[in-house]
This record gives C-alpha cells, structure tokens and sequence, in this order.
C-alpha cells in the first residue's frame, strides 16, 4: 500500500534554484560554482553580496524577497550576516525554502547561533538516536 504523495517530489515536480547571501568571497564561489541566476521577466537575482555598505535594510529586504519566490527552494546565508536579522530569519516556520546557516572566510560558524539547528534539536531526543 503506497500513499497518495509516493513518488512525488517536496517541490511538485519543479526545479529550485539555490539563493545565497553572503560576503564578497562566498557569493563568489556559489556563483562560479554555477547557481547565479537572473530572472528573465523579472531581472531579480538569486543572490545578494553583502559589504560594509550595504545596509541593514537591504538585506532583511532580499532574504524576505527570497522566501516569497516559489522558484527558490534553499538559502544559504552566511551565519555572520544572519545574525545581523535573526529576528527575520527565526519567523521563517516553512521547510521551503529552507535556510542553512554556513561559514564564511572572516567567520566560523558557531552551531550554538544556528536557530534552525536549534529547532531541528529540539525536534529529537537521544532516545530518537538509540
């Protein structure tokens, strides 16, 4: 017996395209690594490079314009600038897109400020692991 969602995929079907934010490098390496992409009837980029400039607005603006497009299915963020808007980044509850924390060159990543690992943790006991 097979339930009615056997064989379908978490994104019905439809590609996802990757959006990442981050620092100079770390944008850089995603967008040689080929997940550049720039929307042809809307020109909106998947990605947004952040530097001591850009402003704080800017940023909580481009994650929320990223969490809205339904041709998105995972951002990576740079944890550094993820701090920056937690209080956005913790309101998102959807698994689509998700969010993934990562490091970059000036910054480790620090588990302990992953709220989404907190979340994922939270979700589990030890006993789940036995």
């Amino acid at each position: 017996m097979t339930s009615g969602n056997a064989g379908q995929s978490l994104f019905a079907g439809k590609s996802k395209l990757l959006a990442v934010i981050g620092d100079e490098d770390t944008v850089t390496g995603f967008l040689l690594g080929g997940i550049g992409e720039i929307s042809a009837k809307t020109r909106k980029r998947n990605f947004l490079i952040v530097d001591k400039t850009t402003k704080l607005t800017d940023i909580e603006e481009t994650f929320k314009s990223f969490l809205t497009r339904d041709d998105i299915g995972i951002i990576l963020i740079s944890q550094f600038i993820a701090e920056q808007i937690r209080g956005v980044v913790d309101g998102h509850d959807k698994s689509v897109p998700a969010i993934l924390e990562i490091p970059s060159k000036e910054h480790p990543y620090d588990a302990s400020k992953d709220s989404i690992l907190r979340r994922a943790r939270g979700m589990f006991s030890a006993d789940d692991f036995k």
